[in-house]
């Protein structure tokens, strides 16, 4: 899912209990786009989507649907462009509107399938932690090829408890399904599950070294390996993929955020992360697939930290949570600044 993913974009049942972690994998994965036949209003809200004005793309696409409300694809990145502007009610109801008008489309019932994780994850709801499977298990039904549908599925069979239908084989199963559709894909689904499930890192560096040995032609596979490895502050090993990405997609500006993170947690470097982070949050939008900007500005507090720069640390750790109320890093960081400082 999304990291993003969170995104995610990742799924998390937060419950009392404590039955489920996070995924160590953050959002790195594309989006996949449905099939859609060209629409000019639509198309125009698009292109403020993908740049990240998400507050005009929301009105470009109210319009499209008051001159034609049964406009399923409308609804669909209506629905997308509340969720990316953190409007969760309206991206479901939205969702739910574009599957009532076109049940067969995979991707409108992997993204619906998105909103209710979230939502389960805010109101601890085992009832729509079930829905959640559902809409998963019918993107896959509907288009047996969506990876990012059973990569999604996958993920919620490994996180989520047996009550509400995680089921460690049938993870599997979405693993071996993917990799028979895409053997790097593959790699990346059993290096999750080879992590997750079997707690095997070596497992996992096997994957790893697979994917970088077969020279993919898209960075996401790169950017997916560093960013596990940033979550296991294992700065070195973040150099090969980053190094991979560089030659695939020189100038992609989440490597410069990944350059940052790695200088950062190498504690070395810290005068040249600085300058990354601030570029990536002056010239990227903030989308739940790439890194976020509250996880830009928790690095930059992070930089200040290292340079002795408590005042300066502490302002991009509020910024963060401001940003995402839900950033456990920076809180802690900011509370512990906050102590010290008393």
């Amino acid at each position: 899912m999304t990291l993003n993913k969170k995104s995610i974009a990742t799924l998390l049942f937060s419950c009392s209990l404590s039955l489920c972690v996070q995924p160590i994998r953050a959002a790195t994965r594309p989006v996949a786009l449905p099939a859609q036949q060209s629409n000019p209003s639509v198309d125009s809200a698009r292109r403020l989507f993908d740049v990240g004005n998400y507050a005009a793309a929301i009105t470009a696409l109210k319009s499209a649907i008051a001159q034609n409300a049964n406009n399923a694809d409308a609804h669909y990145w209506l629905g997308r462009s509340y969720y990316e502007a953190k409007d969760l009610d309206n991206a479901v109801a939205e969702g739910e509107c574009s599957i009532a008008l076109d049940a067969k489309n995979s991707d409108y019932h992997r993204w619906l399938g998105e909103y209710y994780g979230e939502q389960a994850d805010r109101q601890h709801s085992f009832f729509l932690a079930r829905k959640v499977k559902k809409k998963f298990e019918e993107a896959v039904k509907l288009n047996p090829s969506n990876i990012h549908a059973r990569r999604d599925l996958e993920e919620f069979e490994i996180q989520a408890p047996g009550i509400v239908g995680g089921n460690k084989d049938d993870a599997k199963a979405q693993v071996d399904a993917i990799a028979a559709i895409d053997p790097v894909e593959g790699h990346l689904a059993r290096a999750v599950y080879d992590q997750e499930v079997l707690k095997k890192p070596d497992l996992v560096e096997k994957e790893y070294q697979l994917i970088l040995d077969a020279h993919p032609a898209k960075i996401d596979p790169y950017l997916e390996i560093a960013d596990v490895y940033r979550q296991l502050n294992r700065p070195a090993d973040m150099d090969p993929a980053l190094a991979a990405a560089e030659k695939v997609k020189p100038g992609d500006p989440r490597i410069s955020f990944y350059r940052a993170v790695q200088h950062i947690l190498a504690n070395n470097q810290a005068a040249s992360a600085e300058p990354l982070l601030k570029s990536y949050l002056a010239t990227t939008p903030d989308r739940s697939d790439w890194p976020t900007h509250a996880a830009a500005r928790y690095w930059l507090g992070r930089v200040y930290e290292q340079e002795g720069k408590r005042q300066e640390a502490a302002e991009q750790y509020r910024a963060a949570i401001q940003l995402d109320s839900t950033y456990k890093d920076a809180r802690t960081r900011l509370q512990a600044l906050e102590k010290n400082s008393k």
